[in-house]
C-alpha cells in the first residue's frame, strides 16, 4: 500500500510541476512566473545607471548622464553613435513596450495573446499597416539611405541590449505572456511610425456618412454635417492673405456617391486623439523671449507613451519627449529652436467600391480590367495553426472589405486610399528638426513629413514664431471623400497633391501668438477643399481668448493655461438647458440637483459636482436627440457636438427632436431636455449611493492603464485631476495630456516638462509612475538642459558606452 501512496504522490508532484510551468489558455505558466531565480522577483530591481558597457558597432565613446528622474542625457561624437545609444537606452528602460507597439501595429498580437486577437490582427493587416511600412523602407532605400542607415543604427542599439539580456531579466510582461523579445529591425521603426499615422490620421466616417446620406438625404446631411461651423476660429488667422497660391483646386467632376448599405466598419482610433500647442512672440512675453508650449492628448497608459531624453553631438543638442521605436526628439527643443505638434486631422482616407471579374483576379477601371495584386497575410496564432488571409490590392489601395471580411459581396469590395500607404520619409523630419537653427531650417525639415497631418508650432531664440499645417494633402474636388466613391471612375481618383509651399501656415502674425487645438485649419477663403471631420470648437477658443485678453504673458500663465478647467461647451449650453426646462414636474431630489448645476461656474475642478451633472445630463440629451443613429445593422456616426448644440438652440422644433422608440408625444428640444434631466438624476443618485458622492474627481475616476488592460496591479486608478474632453486640460477617464512642455527661448532655452508616468517600463521601479501625482496637480519638472558632457549637480550617475572590439 505504501508503494501505491508513493506512486500517487509522485504523479501528483509531476502534475503540479507540469501545470505550474505550462501556459493553459490565457493563464501564464505560474511556476516560471513565480520562480525566485528567473520570475517576476528578478524585475524588482533598481535600474543600473552607472558603469561601462561595450556596444558593438560604436565608433567612439558615448557618455550618458542620468538625473534624479532617470532622464538620460546622451553625449555622442557622431549621429550614428547617437542613434545606437538611443536605441540601446530605450530598450534598456522600455523594451517590452517598444516591441509590443510594433506587434500591435503589424497585426501580430495573436502570436503572443492567442486566437482572441485574430480579428484585430486581420483588421490591421487589411488596413495595410505592414504594406505602408514596406513602402516607407522602399522609399528610403531609393531616396535617402542616410536616414535608413540611422534607423539601422537605432536597431543595432536595441539589439545590443537584447543580446545582453538573460531570460531572468526579461521585462515582466514577457514572463506573463510567456514569450521572448526578438531582434529589432528598421521595418519595426517604420511600423511604429505607421502606428502613429493610424492613431492620428486613421479616423474617417466616409462609409457611415454614406449610410446617413442614403437614409436622410442631402439636405439633412448638410444640416447635420456642415463644412464650416459659424463660430470657426481657425488655426491660421482669418485675415491671412492666400493670394500667393497660384494652383487651382481640382474641378468638380460629374460623379455621384455610391449609396451602398454598410453594416459594419473597422475599428477606429480614439476620437479624442489631439493636442494643444501655442507660442507667443517676444513682444507678448513678460521676459521679451518667445515662449512655446505643447501638450499632446493621447491615451493615459503605463508604461508612458513618451520617454524623455537629451540627445547631443558636437553639432546639435536636443531635449524633449521621444517615442520608443522612433529616432530623435519628437516634441522638444535645442539650443536655437523649440517645436511641438498637434493633430491636424485632415481627411486623407477615401473609400472606393471596386468590382471584380469572376475569379477576382481583375477589377474594373476606366472601362477596362486591371490586374489585382495579392498580399497573403500569414498570421501566426499562439497554440494554433496559422491563419492565412488573402488581401487584394488595387491602385487605390488594399481591399479591406470583401466577401472574406465584414462583407457578403461576392464580386465587389471596398478599397482604402490612405496617405499612410504612400511611403515617404517622416523620420527625417525629426532628425532635421533636432538639428535646425532657425525658421528656414524648420521649414526645410517639414518638407519630408507626409502623415499624419500635424500642426507644427515653432519658436526660436532669433525671435520668430510660426505654425505650419504640414502633411501630404490631396488636392480634392469640392466634397471629395465624404462618401463611398465609384472606384472604376478615374475622375474619383486623387488627381494631384497640394504643393507643399501652399500648405497653410503663418509666421510672426500681428496678433503676437500662434496656436492650434485641432480646430478647423483655415477659413473659407483658403483656395483648396478642406473637409470638416468634426474639428474641435471649444479648446481653441478658450486658448485664443486667453491670449487676446492681455498684453504680456509669463511661464506661470502658460502653466495656468495648460491646467485650465473652464468648460466652454457647458457655458454655451447649460444656461439654455436651464432656461428652457419646465421645472414644475421636478420632485425635491431633482430640484436639489437642478440647483447644484444652476450654481456651477463651469469649471471642471475635482471637487465640483456641476461637471458630473452636466456629463450625465448632456450625454443623455445627446443620445435622445440622435436616437435615429442607433442601429444594429447599419454603420452610422451621429452629428458633431457643436452642431448638436447649435440645433438644440436654433432648431428646437426640428423633426429630430423626438424619441424614435416611444409612443409618448415628444416634439421639441424642451421636451427632451426635461426627459434627459430626470434620467440623469436617477443615474446620479445611483452613483452617489455607490461611491458616496458624485464630485468630479470621483465621478470621472481618471486612470492610467497598463497597455495590457488586464493588469490592474500595474495601473494607477482614481487620479485626482480635473478637466475633460473639450477642455484645455483635456483629461477624461483614460485620455488626456500625455506630455506637457513649456520652453522659453532664452539663450540657451529653459524648459519645463511633465507627463503622467515615469521613465521606467518596469512596474517594480520607483520611476514607473512617480510623476503622475505631480502631473495631476499641475506641477512641472525643471528640465536639466546640459550644455556639455560635463556632469553637473543635477546628475546622479553616469553610464559610459564604449566600442566593443
Amino acid at each position: 500500500m505504501k508503494y501505491v501512496k508513493l506512486i500517487i504522490s509522485f504523479v501528483l508532484t509531476i502534475g503540479v510541476f507540469f501545470i505550474l510551468n505550462t501556459k493553459l489558455g490565457s493563464i501564464p505558466p505560474i511556476g516560471k512566473f513565480l520562480n525566485p531565480y528567473s520570475g517576476i522577483w528578478q524585475n524588482e530591481t533598481t535600474e543600473t545607471t552607472s558603469g561601462d558597457i561595450s556596444i558593438p558597432g560604436l565608433k567612439d565613446k558615448v557618455t550618458v548622464h542620468y538625473d534624479d528622474q532617470l532622464i538620460p542625457h546622451v553625449f555622442a561624437q557622431n549621429e550614428s553613435d547617437l542613434y545606437k545609444a538611443q536605441g540601446y537606452l530605450t530598450a534598456k528602460h522600455r523594451l517590452w513596450q517598444l516591441e509590443f507597439q510594433t506587434f500591435a501595429a503589424s497585426g501580430r498580437l495573436s502570436e503572443i495573446i492567442g486566437e482572441k486577437a485574430l480579428d484585430y490582427d486581420r483588421t490591421e493587416r487589411r488596413r495595410g499597416m505592414g504594406y505602408g511600412a514596406d513602402q516607407a523602407i522602399a522609399y528610403m532605400e531609393k531616396h535617402d539611405k542616410e536616414t535608413l542607415g540611422y534607423i539601422q543604427d537605432y536597431a543595432d542599439g536595441v539589439n545590443a541590449y537584447i543580446r545582453q539580456l538573460k531570460p531572468e531579466n526579461y521585462p515582466v510582461e514577457y514572463k506573463l505572456l510567456d514569450y521572448k523579445p526578438e531582434a529589432w529591425t528598421p521595418k519595426k521603426t517604420t511600423l511604429l511610425l505607421m502606428y502613429m499615422t493610424k492613431m492620428l490620421a486613421g479616423y474617417d466616417d466616409d462609409l457611415e456618412y454614406t449610410n446617413t446620406l442614403r437614409l436622410l438625404g442631402k439636405d439633412n446631411f448638410d444640416l447635420l454635417f456642415p463644412d464650416f461651423f459659424d463660430i470657426t476660429d481657425p488655426v491660421i488667422p482669418k485675415e491671412t492673405d492666400w493670394s500667393f497660391i497660384d494652383v487651382a483646386q481640382t474641378p468638380l467632376p460629374n460623379s455621384k456617391a455610391v449609396l451602398d448599405t454598410i453594416t459594419e466598419t473597422i475599428s477606429k482610433p480614439h476620437p479624442d486623439n489631439g493636442s494643444n500647442n501655442w507660442a507667443i512672440s517676444g513682444a507678448k512675453s513678460a521676459t521679451g523671449n518667445p515662449i512655446l508650449a505643447n501638450d499632446p492628448h493621447l491615451g493615459l497608459n503605463l508604461p508612458s507613451i513618451w520617454f524623455v531624453m537629451q540627445l547631443s553631438t558636437p553639432k546639435h543638442n536636443a531635449f524633449g519627449a521621444t517615442i520608443p521605436g522612433a529616432l530623435s526628439v519628437i516634441s522638444g527643443f535645442n539650443q536655437y529652436i523649440a517645436w511641438g505638434e498637434t493633430n491636424a486631422t485632415r481627411d486623407v482616407i477615401d473609400w472606393y467600391k471596386v468590382e471584380f471579374n469572376k475569379d477576382r483576379t481583375k477589377y474594373k477601371y476606366d472601362g477596362q480590367w486591371k490586374d489585382v495584386s495579392i498580399r497573403v497575410e500569414d498570421i501566426k496564432i499562439k497554440g494554433k495553426e496559422n491563419y492565412k488571409d488573402t488581401v487584394l490590392y488595387t491602385h487605390h489601395g488594399p481591399v479591406v472589405y470583401d466577401k472574406n471580411f465584414k462583407s457578403d459581396m461576392e464580386l465587389a469590395g471596398y478599397a482604402m486610399k490612405w496617405i499612410g500607404h504612400e511611403g515617404g520619409n517622416n523620420q527625417k523630419t525629426f532628425i532635421e528638426l533636432n538639428k535646425a537653427k532657425n525658421y528656414d531650417e524648420y521649414v526645410q525639415a517639414l518638407q519630408y513629413w507626409n502623415a499624419p497631418a500635424q500642426n507644427f508650432v515653432f519658436a526660436s531664440t532669433e525671435g520668430d514664431i510660426a505654425l505650419w499645417i504640414q502633411g501630404k494633402f490631396p488636392n480634392k474636388w469640392e466634397g471629395q471623400g465624404k462618401f463611398l466613391m465609384d472606384g472604376s471612375n478615374p475622375e474619383n481618383d486623387w488627381q494631384s497633391y497640394i504643393p507643399q509651399q501652399f500648405n497653410a501656415h503663418t509666421k510672426n502674425p500681428d496678433r503676437g501668438f500662434v496656436s492650434s487645438a485641432n480646430q478647423h485649419p483655415v477659413d473659407e477663403n483658403y483656395p483648396f477643399y478642406v473637409f470638416n471631420d468634426g474639428y474641435e470648437t471649444y479648446r481653441n477658443r478658450v486658448i485664443n481668448d486667453y491670449f487676446n485678453s492681455k498684453e504680456k504673458f509669463s511661464i506661470e500663465d502658460f502653466k495656468n493655461l495648460h491646467n485650465n478647467n473652464y468648460n466652454l461647451k457647458a457655458a454655451e449650453i447649460v444656461p439654455y438647458m436651464l432656461e428652457h426646462m419646465d421645472t414644475s414636474p421636478l420632485d425635491e431630489e431633482e430640484m436639489s440637483i437642478y440647483n447644484e448645476i444652476k450654481a456651477w461656474k463651469f469649471n471642471n475642478d475635482i471637487d465640483e459636482v456641476g461637471p458630473s451633472i452636466f456629463r450625465q445630463w448632456y450625454g443623455k440629451l445627446y443620445n435622445l436627440v440622435w436616437d435615429e443613429f442607433v442601429s444594429e445593422d447599419t454603420a452610422l456616426s451621429s452629428p458633431f457636438t457643436y452642431q448638436t448644440i447649435y440645433l438644440l438652440k436654433n432648431h428646437g422644433e426640428h423633426k429630430f427632436m423626438d424619441i424614435v422608440k416611444t409612443e409618448d408625444k415628444v416634439e421639441t428640444a424642451k421636451d427632451l431636455i426635461l426627459i434627459a434631466f430626470r434620467s440623469a438624476v436617477s443615474k446620479l443618485i445611483e452613483i452617489r449611493e455607490e461611491k458616496g458622492n458624485y464630485k468630479w474627481a470621483n465621478y470621472k475616476a481618471t486612470y492610467a492603464g497598463h497597455l495590457l488592460q488586464a493588469l490592474p496591479a500595474f495601473s494607477r486608478f482614481d487620479i485626482p485631476i480635473g478637466g475633460d474632453r473639450n477642455i484645455v486640460n483635456a483629461t477624461s477617464e483614460n485620455h488626456g495630456p500625455s506630455w506637457r512642455m513649456i520652453v522659453e527661448m532664452s539663450s540657451p532655452p529653459t524648459a519645463l516638462g511633465i507627463y503622467p508616468g515615469g521613465q521606467s517600463g518596469n512596474p517594480g521601479s520607483k520611476y514607473y509612475d512617480n510623476l503622475i501625482d505631480d502631473w495631476a496637480e499641475g506641477k512641472y519638472l525643471q528640465l536639466n538642459f546640459l550644455q556639455s558632457s560635463q556632469a553637473t549637480d543635477a546628475i546622479i550617475s553616469t553610464l559610459t558606452l564604449t566600442p566593443k572590439n
